[in-house]
């Protein structure tokens, strides 16, 4: 008896700790991507209009701008991208359907030999392949998974694409123009803070990518600390040239 409540726990412990997160990138990449994006794009260009030596307010309005058009810019191009994405997927599984349909022999001696290719005793694989060709739903879903490496019932949302971009992208390029809508006067604090992050967001990724979270987070800040300073030198250069 204590044996099986030994192995009981065991099996409990093996479930609770073998899940998996969801790397289908439904959410996680958009909003990753527009984050950061968010933060880079919008210091740089904050930045390179402050080189110029412009008014306080052209800075603000410029932020803003950068902010808004930047938002609406990612979830336009997200979502014309996975659904482009998603045409694409349910073309290739109405040319499965098509087949399976028409060839339902051949089909299922296709999915009898990749099992076999895999190891499978080919007796075996046969009957296997017969059994799950039962159901032409399981049978497409088992060959858009083997053939396609995509799974039917899990496809990426446009939608949840589009809305997670354009949220990260205006959280993080609200950064750099949050202190001058609290009343910063010079473009240090705005500096400040959007490095800080960058660091942050770095740091976060490392959370879910299992990278180390200091070197995440300090890559981050340099590429985006390089951004900012390359923006700010062509902005001091072309407006003295300008001016």
């Amino acid at each position: 008896m204590a044996i099986i409540e030994t192995e009981a726990t065991l099996h409990e412990a093996h479930r609770d700790n073998h899940t998996h997160r969801d790397v289908n990138g439904g959410w996680l990449r958009p909003a990753v991507f527009g984050a950061m994006d968010g933060l880079v794009s919008n210091l740089a260009l904050m930045t390179g209009v402050a080189g110029g030596s412009v008014a306080q307010q052209t800075i603000v309005i410029t932020g803003l701008a950068g902010l808004a058009a930047g938002a609406f810019s990612m979830a336009a191009g997200e979502y014309t991208s996975v659904a482009s994405q998603r045409e694409l997927v349910q073309a290739e599984l109405d040319v499965e359907r098509r087949e399976l349909r028409k060839h339902p022999a051949d089909e299922e001696k296709e999915l009898a030999e990749l099992y076999a290719s895999r190891g499978v005793e080919p007796g075996l694989a046969r009957e296997v392949a017969r059994q799950l060709s039962r159901d032409p739903e399981q049978a497409l879903e088992i060959h858009a998974r083997e053939e396609l490496g995509i799974d039917p019932g899990d496809l990426p949302s446009p939608a949840v694409a589009a809305v997670s971009s354009f949220g990260a992208f205006a959280l993080g390029a609200l950064l750099p123009v949050l202190p001058y809508l609290l009343g910063a006067t010079s473009l240090l604090p705005a500096v400040l803070l959007a490095l800080v992050g960058l660091f942050a967001c770095g740091a976060v990724v490392a959370k879910v990518t299992a990278r180390s979270w200091w070197f995440s987070g300090l890559r981050q800040l340099a590429l985006g600390g390089a951004a900012a300073g390359v923006t700010y030198a062509l902005g001091s250069f072309f407006g003295t040239t300008v001016g």
